[in-house]
């Protein structure tokens, strides 16, 4: 049970009772939360390896850590500072040569997106920073003032399919000649002013393209496929990978690679999302879909 005396976290965990069914942890287990976040997924997970099993949990930013281990207080959990696509090193530096169970949630923490300073939403005024771990690399405001306009247009439509991204990359290039971009809202009205808004449209027309410069700005496309590549060698035969993405670039590449059936058993036949009471109680998680596999045993 979770400890009443732990601050109450402002994000909640996405399908926690999916993962836990889908992972099937138990005492004596090494699991491991390659994007622990605040913890909320973590703790489910670690309480029932408890007592002689082990946690570890990997994020990239060191604030989400700091939260985590809070949540965390008393269980058998190691938390690292690093990518979740750094795991094989990750486990080789704490003498571990394979897991039961790998669990990657590829959100962004509620309270990592409702922190004006991390620049992560269009939503609030804030420095165009969007990096994950704010300790390393460049922040969007780098990237938008530096990059060409061919190189944004390709940003923009490769990794936020924003159908309109050529005329915000110009629009981007024309403004920082005046002034450079440098805040979220400077950035946000600029894009709303080049998208046409339908009568119907629900999402912010500036959505796509935050989207688009937080996966540049954080690598995190590249991070997917070496961590899907990695993945075989980390889990013992028998072992469980689930992974939960938010859109549709990061479901279609999780999708590929656990369709390789040398390697892998599919648990989740078709895609499992959310139900209509958890979207209620928790609006972020309504475009989540999560996929779990079981490694296969070796053949004779």
């Amino acid at each position: 049970m979770s400890d009443p005396a732990l601050p109450a976290p402002r994000h909640l965990p996405v399908m926690p009772q999916e993962v836990v069914h889908y992972l099937t942890p138990s005492s004596g287990q090494i699991v491991v939360d390659a994007t622990v976040g605040i913890g909320g997924h973590a703790r489910l997970l670690a309480e029932r390896v408890a007592p002689s099993g082990r946690l570890i949990g990997l994020d990239r930013d060191p604030r989400m850590l700091d939260l985590a281990r809070l949540r965390l207080h008393g269980l058998p959990v190691t938390l690292v500072h690093r990518s979740f696509d750094e795991l094989p090193a990750v486990l080789k530096e704490l003498g571990v040569d394979i897991v039961d169970g790998v669990l990657a949630d590829l959100g962004v923490a509620s309270d990592q997106l409702d922190d004006p300073g991390r620049g992560l939403s269009f939503r609030t005024e804030g420095p165009l920073d969007m990096r994950l771990d704010p300790t390393s690399g460049e922040p969007a405001s780098a990237l938008v003032n530096r990059l060409g306009e061919r190189e944004l247009a390709d940003i923009i439509w490769t990794y936020g399919e924003e159908r309109f991204g050529r005329r915000i990359a110009r629009r981007i290039v024309q403004e920082r000649e005046e002034s450079p971009l440098a805040t979220t809202t400077q950035l946000a009205e600029l894009v709303r002013r080049c998208v046409p808004r339908g009568k119907h449209q629900r999402i912010d027309p500036a959505t796509r393209t935050f989207q688009a410069l937080r996966i540049a700005v954080n690598d995190e496309m590249h991070a997917l496929v070496r961590f899907l590549e990695a993945l075989p060698a980390i889990l013992r035969p028998g072992g469980r990978a689930v992974v939960i993405s938010f859109h549709s670039l990061e479901d279609r590449r999780v999708k590929q690679a656990f369709r390789n059936k040398e390697i892998y058993a599919q648990l989740t036949r078709k895609v499992v999302q959310p139900g209509e009471s958890e979207v209620r109680n928790n609006p972020r998680a309504r475009s989540a879909k999560l996929r779990a596999v079981r490694k296969n045993d070796p053949v004779d």
